[in-house]
């Protein structure tokens, strides 16, 4: 149980690092309520500035953004429609916004926690199985926006469950038909008839 250094989040291929997070774990120590987590089974990857479907496309630069253009190993934390934060892990150098949505996790560790959290009575995808679900189950907030992912709270560990080529579906990403082009790029990863994925589109 390797906890990932930040030479593995500082390289510069944004798209193979979302390929490789797929059977990573994804833990989190927030809240007082011990440790929560699971296997990341899902993830997509964006490439700005010359990606119209990132936040920082055009290396645009806002008070939301300014994270993403941190060095690589840092969580960047966003609120979506108002409701659901979406976990990110920075990428590449600093100055340089990439970054890969965690999209979905297997739960693993801490899951009574998750599902308390989640108000769920039965382990199925409802409770981690979708970018707004995840966050709710391991109780990252707004708060943990920029938080070092090398840290106590947040982190990633390679326990040796890889995934080979032959398990992983590469599609289209979710929510990104305004970008154009882009929106076909296969950057959205996940492990094949995994039951814990966020449901196919």
């Amino acid at each position: 149980m390797a906890k990932l250094g930040l030479p593995f989040y500082q390289r510069s291929d944004v798209v193979a690092i979302a390929r490789e997070m797929l059977g990573k774990y994804l833990l989190t120590r927030l809240g007082g309520e011990g440790v929560t987590g699971g296997r990341i089974v899902e993830t997509e990857a964006y490439a700005g500035p010359e990606d119209r479907a990132s936040h920082a496309h055009g290396n645009r630069r806002t008070a939301r953004t300014e994270t993403m253009f941190r060095e690589g190993g840092v969580a960047y934390v966003y609120l979506c429609y108002g409701m659901h934060c979406l976990l990110n892990v920075v990428t590449h150098g600093e100055g340089v916004p990439h970054a890969v949505l965690i999209r979905a996790v297997e739960p693993r560790i801490g899951v009574k926690t998750m599902m308390a959290r989640r108000k769920r009575a039965v382990l199925d995808r409802r409770v981690a199985g979708g970018p707004g679900l995840l966050t709710a189950a391991l109780g990252v907030g707004l708060e943990c926006n920029g938080c070092s992912l090398t840290g106590k709270g947040i982190w990633l560990e390679d326990r040796g469950d890889g995934v080979a080529d032959n398990e992983v579906v590469a599609g289209p990403r979710v929510g990104v038909q305004y970008a154009g082009w882009d929106a076909r790029l296969p950057w959205r990863f996940r492990i094949r008839n995994s039951p814990w994925t966020s449901l196919p589109v």
